[in-house]
């Protein structure tokens, strides 16, 4: 029989709140080793996902769009609220400023170990929070989760 994302996953796991001070989530990340975080609201329900990538501005900072100046008018070759998006998450101090909130892939515990292996391939993405129709967060799943059950089956 087939395996469910339900039989790999990680049920549980650490998460942080959006009003988190970012500084304590990055510790965690530490600690851990991890790679990000779920973020979810007071009812459990996942509104964001904190990762290496999210914090990479707060080192590297930010660089200001380009723009030339016509006739007295500025003309920004890039797009300005990218900027202020990146601006803000190099000087967050809570993981809410920071956390990526928008686009969150996820999958249902339900759904077959096969299909969320493909998913995170194809969008390349290290972990796969897991929720209910509710949006509540039930657990995640990992590329180290997937390649252990697959070790599982030499031993």
């Amino acid at each position: 029989m087939a395996k469910t994302v339900a039989d790999v996953m990680t049920s549980d796991p650490i998460t942080v709140k959006p009003e988190t001070p970012l500084k304590d989530a990055i510790q965690i990340l530490a600690e851990k080793r991890f790679s990000g975080l779920p973020v979810v609201d007071e009812a459990g329900k996942l509104v964001g996902v904190l990762s290496e990538t999210d914090l990479m501005w707060q080192e590297t900072g930010v660089e200001p769009p380009p723009y030339i100046t016509l006739l007295d008018s500025v003309i920004y070759l890039k797009n300005p609220a990218k900027y202020n998006q990146e601006l803000h998450k190099a000087l967050g101090q809570t993981v809410q400023e920071v956390m990526t909130a928008e686009k969150i892939v996820t999958i249902a515990p339900d759904q077959p170990l096969r299909e969320a292996a493909q998913l995170m391939h194809d969008r390349q993405i290290r972990r796969l929070p897991v929720v209910i129709a509710a949006g509540n967060l039930v657990g995640i799943l990992t590329r180290g989760d997937i390649v252990r059950e697959m070790a599982s089956h030499y031993s």
